[in-house]
């Protein structure tokens, strides 16, 4: 199939946004072929997004589709790939908060878990250098990046949005080579995982316990030894934690080593 005015004015859209969930995305997918008159099928958005990846190839960007760790809800983002590092955001953000963004990185990427408290993050601008950033400033700062789908927020905690995940994945993996991986089961990088203390695998909290929930007993699907590790509460559906789940019990501390 060749590219469009449909594959066009879609592109755009998803420019406008730079990431959106799949529901979204599915409906840009409508409007744009409606509006140019071009056959729409709604089981057909990832071989319409494949012909406007050929025309984004050679700029060296591309459309990725990737799952929430949060939700398991499928987003799609516009990736550079010629940029692997958070200077791609230059245009978006001072230094001062680049630096900031990195300093959370830090803290979600080697917390265990992969979430960093807001008590955690203003401590870390009050120490940023060279210049300092206000606690009203890094508030704002934090407000923005959720706005513009880098972090997530969830009472009072924040984590890498899909956005991040998917555009950032190799800065990650390069900068964190102890401590990023990549989930056994998808592949994909992982942040809020539980890693096998005997083989070091490392699996999605929602792979962890889809995969639990189809298998007899928890064994590691790598090693087959025995998973120690609390298995999450998540349907198959995909919801990483219920609403009514206590933030303490996301907080502690995991019975498997992020380390071997």
């Amino acid at each position: 199939m060749e590219a469009t005015e449909a594959h066009r004015q879609f592109l755009q859209a998803l420019l406008a946004v730079g990431a959106a969930e799949g529901a979204q995305v599915g409906r840009l997918h409508r409007q744009a072929c409606q509006r140019h008159r071009v056959h729409y099928a709604h089981d057909r958005l990832d071989d319409f997004v494949r012909v406007v990846n050929g025309q984004l190839r050679p700029l060296s960007m591309e459309i990725r589709k990737g799952l929430s760790e949060e939700s398991g809800r499928t987003f799609y983002a516009l990736v550079n790939l010629a940029e692997t590092e958070i200077t791609k955001m230059a245009s978006d953000y001072s230094e001062n908060e680049l630096e900031l963004f990195k300093k959370i990185m830090d803290l979600v990427v080697l917390s265990g878990n992969g979430f960093a408290s807001s008590t955690e993050i203003l401590n870390m601008a009050d120490q940023l250098k060279p210049k300092r950033m206000k606690k009203a400033e890094a508030e704002q700062l934090l407000q923005t990046l959720v706005q513009d789908k880098w972090l997530c927020e969830r009472e009072g905690e924040y984590t890498l949005h899909v956005r991040a995940i998917l555009e950032l994945e190799q800065y990650i993996l390069c900068h964190y080579p102890e401590d990023a991986r990549k989930c056994h089961l998808c592949h994909s990088l992982s942040i809020q995982s539980q890693v096998c203390e005997d083989c070091g695998v490392a699996l999605h909290m929602r792979c962890l316990a889809k995969y639990f929930q189809t298998q007899t007993e928890r064994r590691c699907p790598n090693c087959k030894q025995f998973w120690p590790g609390p298995v999450p509460e998540v349907s198959i559906a995909g919801t990483h934690l219920p609403s009514s789940t206590p933030k303490e019990s996301r907080r502690a501390p995991l019975a498997v080593s992020r380390r071997r």
